[in-house]
């Protein structure tokens, strides 16, 4: 058969499954419509059980919304005749009939495992691409030709639905990969719940959509397990969580909190970073000792005995009456603000015998309230109490660890040298970094802040829950558990992802880290505290550090949080990155890092790097715009990033201003129009079809190996072509001269 009859075959059962989903689109909008016209009163629970039904049809409903492109992407033929297509979701006729087998499904399995040498009871796998709902190409993979007949070979069609993917232009969005996920990435998508995976990965072998994948796929098959708790996905910027956020949507999956490391306490928005030095300093777990003593610190005794006045009575207030309620409120292993009320009670009660005697007055139970009461009115009671266990907001003490030398020593003596201590010091009032975030969380840990999880629900809810569900023929979507769950909270409607973003101690399901080479140790910390059942998804790549270390591993990375409890899998070949870029960014790192390994192109390359040398520094921003017109005609469209060293990134951004044509953002902005100017770190987990590199010298200058790991990523987030524009000499310089 033709080409084009097999796109018409396709067609028909690709408008099939399209018209199925808008029928179950229509369907869950009218219950959500009628949910909505609900009349429910004053009564709490009414409200409660509507927002909870208004909630599940939204998902749902956003779920639906988000398979629209490319829903069915494939199809594979068994040996006994049967065609089973694959799509970003599964669907069924109102018969039941299954129409489309969702991806993450393990019938759908072998649409990304089989291969020729292992087949699976597979003949042949279809890749289907669409545009909106009309096919437009049809690939076929023969996994046993011999079970097929002479028709059959000759309906074979198809040229590479994986290039055919890689070669299209950029759109400032990651798409996802659902169609063309390969055996290696499969693999690792659908491994366990439990546990901590580490992916590490080169550029380009797609190890950020492995991550996302295996979110969608955790939270389809493990639903009733995480989905109470949700998903932490964490990445390196803000830039890079505006570049995914539509993958998981468009994979049917709502239920995951995105953060940046900057973002991982509630209330704070850190962006500003450390230096390597001062960062290294707050990011190594000597400062969990440090601050353990800074919050020891505020739990003081008295240097003496000393005298109180109460009314027209004078006590003592004693360091041993002091020293015993520390004691005590210490013993509880209650967080410092919560033992607070501990210290406070028993210091009091000793000073209401103080108060007793003083007055003649028998300490009983009835006689005791009326002491406490005059206790409370004391301005030099409060006043002690207070200095003696202040009340501490996390801020509040890493403030003044920072600026106050007294304090800063007393904490990390004989755990930082002096050295590190000056590293810490800023001015009052400073702007908090990404590296203070986890020392703040681990203050609000010990000293006792945040909000709890909901709590669980009861019999009579469950019972409840589920007549409802019988009854509105809605269990197949949603648990009686979880509905009773959304009974028993307040009923204002909040997804789990935005009251988990709001809560500091909530504890997720499971944790997704991109770029997870450039955690420090606290961070860490902090995020196994967040999953404290230690199921994890970590990728990254230690060649892409910004300080590469040869000596790092992920052994030594994860030792301290979970052992040797990980898994380690491998992702060796680059999809994204053709081999004329790729080739060059290798021989930069294996010169300077021969033990890191590097991936192995798929793709040849049609483009060899272009080198501009220049004669004076101010030569470059000049010549930049002329650079950026002519890679979007050499491309015919696509986008472009223009990476330069922090320091750098304004004068490009205005140079291309002055242009006055060249539509551009900087920052996160970037990535909404055609020119993205970014930095190195900024750029972590993107992808353009062209990059020029402005004065790659300053970010790694020649004969330095300070900045190789910037210079590497920075060299390795095009697709297509690859533009360097520098004025001095570099540590590309060598490479380049060949």
């Amino acid at each position: 058969m033709s080409e084009e009859t097999e796109i018409a075959h396709e067609q028909r059962s690709v408008d099939t499954v399209y018209a199925r989903l808008d029928e179950v689109r229509a369907e869950v909008a009218d219950k959500l419509a009628a949910v909505r016209a609900m009349e429910v009163g004053g009564n709490h629970q009414n409200r409660s059980e509507r927002d909870a039904f208004a909630s599940l049809y939204e998902d749902q409903l956003m779920r639906l919304r988000g398979a629209e492109e490319g829903l069915c992407f494939g199809r594979i033929d068994s040996r006994s005749g049967e065609a089973t297509y694959i799509g970003r979701i599964g669907l069924s006729a109102a018969d039941r009939t299954q129409l489309l087998m969702d991806w993450r499904a393990p019938a759908s399995e072998p649409f990304y495992r089989a291969t020729a040498a292992d087949p699976d009871g597979i003949v042949r796998r279809r890749h289907i691409a669409t545009r909106r709902r009309t096919v437009i190409s049809v690939e076929d993979d023969v996994l046993d030709l011999s079970a097929l007949d002479a028709a059959e070979r000759g309906s074979l069609h198809g040229e590479g639905a994986l290039i055919a993917a890689l070669e299209e232009h950029r759109t400032g969005r990651m798409g996802d990969i659902v169609a063309t996920i390969q055996s290696e990435q499969d693999r690792i998508i659908r491994k366990d719940l439990a546990g901590v995976v580490v992916v590490q990965g080169g550029p380009g072998t797609g190890k950020t959509a492995v991550a996302l994948h295996r979110a969608a796929y955790l939270l389809y098959q493990h639903r009733r397990r995480i989905e109470k708790s949700g998903v932490l996905l964490v990445g390196p910027s803000t830039v890079f969580l505006k570049y995914i956020e539509q993958v998981l949507p468009s994979l049917g999956e709502t239920g995951a909190v995105l953060l940046t490391p900057g973002q991982l306490v509630p209330g704070i928005e850190a962006t500003l970073r450390d230096g390597p030095r001062t960062a290294a300093v707050k990011g190594d777990l000597r400062m969990a000792r440090v601050i353990a003593r800074a919050v020891k610190n505020y739990q003081r005794l008295p240097q003496a005995d000393e005298e109180l006045g109460v009314g027209k009575y004078r006590i003592v207030l004693t360091r041993a009456m002091a020293k015993t309620a520390r004691d005590r409120a210490r013993r509880t292993g209650s967080p410092h603000n919560r033992a607070r009320e501990t210290f406070a009670s028993a210091l009091l009660r000793s000073l209401a015998e103080e108060l007793g005697r003083a007055s003649g007055t028998e300490l009983t139970e009835d006689t005791l309230p009326e002491l406490l009461d005059d206790l409370r009115m004391s301005a030099d009671v409060r006043r002690a109490v207070n200095s003696l266990w202040l009340p501490l907001s996390p801020v509040g003490v890493l403030e003044a660890l920072y600026t106050k030398p007294r304090r800063l020593v007393a904490a990390a003596d004989g755990i930082l040298s002096f050295e590190d201590m000056a590293r810490l010091r800023r001015a009052p009032g400073a702007e908090l970094t990404v590296d203070d975030v986890p020392l703040i969380d681990e203050i609000a840990e010990l000293i006792g802040t945040g909000a709890r999880p909901a709590a669980g629900t009861s019999g009579a809810e469950r019972e409840y829950a589920e007549a409802v569900l019988e009854m509105t023929g809605t269990d197949a979507m949603v648990s009686a558990e979880a509905l009773a769950r959304r009974y028993a909270e307040t009923g204002d409607g909040a997804s789990v992802a935005e009251r988990a973003a709001d809560d500091r101690e909530w504890t997720y399901g499971h944790l997704v880290v991109d770029e997870a080479q450039e955690l420090s140790p606290m961070q860490l910390r902090l995020l196994f505290r967040r999953v404290p059942s230690k199921s994890a998804t970590l990728v990254g790549d230690l060649a892409q550090a910004s300080d590469v270390d040869v000596e790092r591993t992920w052994e030594s990375v994860l030792a301290p949080h979970v052992g040797e409890r990980f898994a380690l899998e491998q992702l060796t070949v680059s999809y994204r990155t053709p081999g004329t870029i790729m080739r060059l960014a290798n021989d930069l790192l294996g010169a300077y890092f021969p033990s890191l390994q590097t991936p192995d192109p798929v793709r040849a390359g049609t483009w060899e790097p272009l080198v501009e040398d220049f004669a004076r520094p101010a030569e470059v921003p000049a010549a930049l715009p002329a650079a950026v017109r002519d890679e979007l005609a050499l491309l015919g469209g696509g986008r472009v990033a223009v990476i330069a060293a922090d320091a750098q990134v304004r004068e490009a951004a205005e140079a291309l201003a002055a242009a006055g044509d060249v539509d551009f953002g900087v920052g996160p902005a970037g990535i909404d129009h055609t020119v993205a100017v970014l930095s190195p770190y900024g750029a972590k987990g993107l992808e353009f079809d062209s990059v020029i590199i402005v004065e790659p010298a300053r970010m790694a200058p020649a004969g330095d190996r300070q900045g190789i790991g910037e210079l590497y990523v920075a060299l390795t987030r095009s697709t297509a072509r690859l533009r360097i524009m520098g004025s001095q000499p570099s540590v590309l310089t060598p490479f380049l001269a060949g």
